[in-house]
């Protein structure tokens, strides 16, 4: 395998967020790719394209008509993407504190994952998230491309007017976001709440620790995978027993037992199937699935050597003790201070178990 890179995702955690203005006025004073966006949304296809999708979930469907004079935040997101979820608090807290007021949360669902296209996984994690606001489901990414989007999370914030006033892709700059939410809001009621909303996410969606963040993210399936380091190599969609290098250095990975690798993801054929990264940031995640939804996998992590104790990630015991119950995200460690170059290990005590990515915090 080649040296590690960043992904897109990746590349979005270290990149400055920007909220880019997309009003017709300034549109010629963009770049290329910025106004072409611009003649997109003339005059505002932006919320007719929430129609290319009839599958909505917590409300109806919406459409231009029906979002007429509001003003809409559309966010681009996927529920197995750790910087999705730590966007989730903001839409909450914006949603709650301006909807009487004429402001309207869409989540537009673009699926990076196979598993992230049956609705019913996705109502499943809008129910463990506690997402409220309306969902649509943009499997295909009718809408995606509609907006020309090209990142998870993207935010589109839409004036009474059904422009586009501003962009933004990626995590961070929510002041500024809420600062345009109350000046379009202004413009269609006189009354709007001064400040900013006071948010707090705990868990996965606490805010990412960027000082520390060391590591960049990892795909497990031979379509994408990056830095894993296998003597003897790695067998295409074939069961193989993997063993681990002797050494492994920061920031690559490896497998140890019976593996089949497939594209998008890699399945533990046998028990004790297991899998290493050498890492440096705060939170190390993986998307994790069960082969068969009625029959959850156990797992053991261990850093380096020993149970996580006080290092442990939201869905880990001190002890280092999980399950896979179904397929989402989960956090596997989140250091104590300070943070340091570790070695996690994650053994899989059941069969079945299907790997996908490794995302940091």
């Amino acid at each position: 395998m080649g040296a590690p890179r960043l992904s897109r995702r990746a590349w979005l955690k270290v990149a400055a967020a920007g909220l880019v203005p997309l009003s017709l006025g300034a549109a010629l004073a963009l770049p290329p790719a910025r106004r072409a966006v611009a003649r997109a949304l003339r005059p505002s296809p932006a919320l007719g394209a929430l129609s290319l999708s009839r599958q909505w979930l917590n409300s109806p469907p919406l459409d231009a008509q029906t979002l007429q004079g509001k003003v809409v935040v559309v966010c681009f997101w996927t529920y197995s993407c750790i910087n999705s979820l730590r966007v989730l608090p903001y839409l909450r807290a914006w949603q709650a504190r301006y909807r009487d007021r004429g402001l309207v949360v869409v989540g537009v669902h673009t699926p990076e994952f196979q598993f992230e296209t049956d609705p019913a996984n996705v109502r499943q994690a809008l129910k463990d998230l506690d997402v409220t606001f309306p969902v649509v489901l943009d499997n295909e990414r009718h809408i995606w491309s509609a907006f020309h989007n090209n990142a998870w999370p993207a935010f589109y914030f839409i004036g009474g007017d059904g422009l586009v006033q501003g962009h933004v892709d990626g995590e961070e700059r929510y002041d500024q976001s809420e600062r345009l939410i109350q000046k379009l809001l202004a413009q269609i009621g006189p009354t709007v709440p001064g400040g900013l909303s006071a948010v707090t996410g705990v868990g996965p969606q606490a805010p990412p620790d960027w000082r520390e963040l060391g590591s960049g993210e990892s795909y497990i399936g031979y379509a994408q995978a990056d830095a894993l380091i296998s003597p003897g190599g790695v067998r295409r969609d074939v069961e193989q027993n993997y063993r681990p290098p002797r050494v492994l250095p920061l920031n690559w990975w490896s497998l140890s037992g019976a593996w089949t690798v497939g594209a998008e993801f890699a399945t533990a054929d046998a028990r004790s199937g297991k899998i290493a990264h050498r890492f440096h940031a705060r939170d190390l995640h993986m998307v994790l699935a069960p082969s068969a939804a009625n029959r959850p996998v156990r797992f053991r992590v261990l850093i380096d050597d020993d149970p996580p104790g006080p290092d442990h990630g939201w869905d880990v015991g001190a002890d280092g003790l999980g399950r896979v119950n179904r397929p989402r995200m989960y956090q596997l460690v989140r250091q104590t201070r300070p943070v340091t170059d570790r070695t996690f290990e994650i053994e899989f005590l059941d069969p079945g178990v299907q790997a996908y990515v490794f995302t940091f915090g």
